[in-house]
């Protein structure tokens, strides 16, 4: 029996265990669900730096790269800063290098691509213009989600301050516990105003800037009348059970809006659809019919024609159908 080479053997099991248990570990400290909250929630306490000037002593701008060459790079674009709070109000976790790498690597990915197989300039162009477009249309997509969760949480947030003060806690305690106890988004959206205030943050600012980072009306309705209540004085429970019911009423008004309104979506869905199925089927059914529109120059201004007024009848269904409550 050969000893060295059940030795060896076991060796390398074990050696492939610890690597695979390594692997683990590490991506468990730094991309797990709980490492991404956490660093979120570092990050967002880091960046406000702008709520008030007896505040930049303990706090810092939120990091836009991952190095300082980066962020001197970044720092120069105009603008920078707004791009960076909308990728906050998104909660991807993205920062604005990420974003920018999410943008321009796809598109010099097809470039080469293209470049290689001689594909024509403008088709390329757009398929340049389509790829980069994914990591803006999916940040936007997230943060229309996130803004919908948070107006439909922010009423149970509200019963829970109310009952927090009536059971005798501070404003800022009650902060925590919404923080504590509700779902995501809105609990780290709470836990980053308590955690301010934790750390020497005046309330009023803390509440400005969770309304700066939300910029949802509910939400800025809530933080006014707690800034009034604070000034004036008053049964701040009693204001937010107020609250708490308008938001549900008017939730509750916006789903029936919408549940008639549906029609009319569909409608101009099917609508703008139509021209580009028929066109699929009759290039199917009969393939010479449609090469007439493009070869011939009558027939490539109609179809600009149609283009145009199809885009102004889809505008102008969207507005028809889109009720604000």
């Amino acid at each position: 029996m050969n000893y060295l080479y059940y030795g060896f053997v076991i060796l390398v099991f074990f050696s492939i265990t610890l690597l695979i248990e390594a692997a683990y570990l590490w991506w468990q400290s730094h991309h797990s669900s709980a490492a991404r909250r956490i660093e979120n929630r570092v990050r967002m306490v880091d960046r406000d730096g702008r709520v008030a000037q007896n505040a930049e002593s303990i706090l810092k701008q939120r990091a836009l790269g991952s190095s300082a060459l980066a962020e001197r790079m970044l720092l120069r674009v105009p603008r920078i800063h707004s791009l960076d709070q909308w990728l906050v109000q998104t909660g991807l976790g993205w920062s604005v290098q990420k974003f920018a790498f999410l943008v321009a690597i796809p598109a010099v990915a097809v470039l080469l691509i293209c470049s290689l197989f001689y594909v024509p300039l403008v088709f390329t162009c757009t398929l340049m213009v389509l790829v980069g477009a994914v990591a803006p249309f999916w940040a936007y997509r997230a943060k229309e989600k996130r803004f919908k969760q948070l107006e439909e949480q922010l009423p149970e947030a509200a019963d829970m301050l109310s009952r927090s003060l009536k059971a005798g806690h501070s404003f800022a305690t009650a902060l925590g516990m919404v923080g504590d106890e509700m779902p995501d988004p809105i609990a780290s959206e709470f836990r980053i105003a308590f955690d301010q205030t934790s750390f020497g943050v005046p309330l009023n600012d803390a509440l400005g800037e969770l309304a700066t980072r939300v910029p949802i009306p509910d939400l800025r309705y809530f933080v006014i009348a707690v800034l009034i209540q604070r000034e004036s004085g008053g049964n701040l429970a009693e204001i937010l059970s107020n609250i708490s019911q308008l938001v549900r009423s008017r939730l509750a008004l916006l789903g029936k809006v919408r549940a008639l309104s549906a029609e009319g979506r569909l409608s101009a869905w099917v609508l703008g659809a139509m021209p580009f199925g028929l066109g699929g089927l009759m290039s199917i059914v009969n393939p010479d019919v449609l090469p007439i529109l493009w070869n011939d120059p009558a027939g490539f201004k109609m179809i600009e024609v149609s283009l145009v007024a199809m885009l102004f009848g889809f505008v102008w269904m969207r507005k028809i159908v889109r009720i604000h409550v």
